[in-house]
């Protein structure tokens, strides 16, 4: 009898500080390894971080004390059962306040089961054309870098056909424009030297 109590709480031991453990681990991201003390000692670090962990997060010890004041809070009863906190009167309203939707989930229900399983030759042949499609992607890919390699090359071009063609021309044309206004100036000076004399 002694060595199934015992091994009862080994257990419960053991199930506590893994939970504690997963806390841990969903708090900080990390988890303590398990140690190869006795049951008491294990126990009694297992109270010490679960009270640290009470005292740095709040939530966790107030959920503990809703949970000690009301335990029937925390467990869902079963599904073919009502709750037992509600009235059949509260019941029934529940039920007629969502009536209006049993019909509408049941056309949704019907027209699914209604609606044709496509043919899987049609699946099987879309599963052939996989290895297809992948080529024509590669093939995509690659003229998408032969596109990008010509657009460069293509600015590359321009843009030394504007700085060496372009400037160049109208630099040239604005050293020639400098040179026929200082020669008009020249042609202007002799001109008025001529009819002052």
């Amino acid at each position: 009898m002694e060595s199934t109590i015992e091994e009862t709480t080994l257990s419960t031991i053991s199930l506590l500080e893994g939970r504690l453990l997963r806390i841990e681990h969903l708090l900080y991201g990390s988890s303590v390894t398990q140690s190869t003390t006795s049951a008491v000692r294990n126990l009694h670090d297992l109270e010490h971080r679960f009270t640290k962990l009470l005292q740095h997060i709040r939530v966790y010890g107030e959920l503990l004390k809703l949970y000690k004041s009301n335990p029937t809070l925390f467990q869902s009863p079963p599904a073919s059962q009502p709750p037992p906190e509600l009235s059949v009167e509260a019941l029934r309203a529940i039920v007629l306040s969502a009536a209006a939707s049993y019909p509408a989930t049941a056309s949704a229900l019907t027209a699914i089961s209604d609606t044709p399983v496509p043919d899987p030759a049609y699946s099987a042949g879309l599963a052939t054309l996989l290895p297809r499609m992948r080529g024509i992607e590669a093939t995509q890919l690659a003229q998408s870098a032969e596109i990008a390699e010509l657009r460069a090359r293509s600015e590359a071009a321009i843009r030394q056909w504007y700085t060496h063609d372009v400037m160049g021309y109208s630099d040239f044309v604005a050293s020639v424009e400098s040179r026929i206004e200082r020669v008009e100036r020249a042609t202007r000076r002799v001109e008025k030297s001529r009819d002052e004399i």
